[in-house]
């Protein structure tokens, strides 16, 4: 089961966001230290962070800063009353979304970054394929790769990867596409 962390130093709010993702396992923190501590323990369980900027002690800006520094692997949606400003732009999180929201966007907000990180995996294992067929082709006969029963699975493989990317790229949206690329951009660097 998917597994999301949800901070808000509201309580009321942290139950209706829990409320609305009751298909996941959530873990809720009520400010920035208690999240951390959370994450500390089951940090690598967690797929998808739902946070606040603005908390009382530690600020959802530290929390996004300390998981950053331990892990790349969970997605973060900053949820925030706090108006987006210039100072975003170097803060390493997946997605941000002005308070108030609906259940409807909160759902939507983690169906979409774990779908993200499905599609990131998945171009992430064809690079790596692309990359072994390249070094093959490029120091091997041809008469001996088409020989090769190991070749001829990775081009199988190669092959299903890259359908499978096709198929799941199907861009609703042009912010989707543009949280694809700087997805692939952040990944690259």
């Amino acid at each position: 089961m998917t597994t999301v962390l949800i901070v808000d130093d509201e309580p009321a709010i942290t139950d209706v966001y829990e409320t609305w993702l009751s298909e996941y396992d959530c873990f809720v923190a009520h400010g920035g230290s208690e999240a951390m501590a959370i994450f500390e323990r089951r940090g690598d369980e967690i797929e998808v962070v739902l946070l606040d900027r603005r908390m009382p002690g530690k600020s959802g800006d530290e929390v996004l800063s300390e998981i950053r520094e331990r892990t790349a692997e969970c997605r973060v949606a900053m949820i925030t009353a706090v108006a987006p400003d210039y100072d975003i732009v170097d803060m390493p999180f997946d997605d941000y979304v002005t308070k108030p929201v609906s259940g409807q966007k909160v759902r939507s907000t983690v169906e979409s970054l774990l779908e993200r990180a499905e599609y990131a995996d998945a171009l992430d294992r064809y690079y790596t394929l692309a990359t072994k067929y390249a070094a093959l082709t490029a120091a091997r006969p041809s008469a001996e790769l088409r020989d090769s029963e190991a070749f001829r699975e990775l081009e199988a493989e190669l092959r299903d990867v890259e359908r499978e990317l096709t198929e799941s790229a199907t861009f609703d949206d042009h912010e989707e596409f543009q949280n694809l690329l700087l997805e692939a951009t952040r990944e690259a660097t």
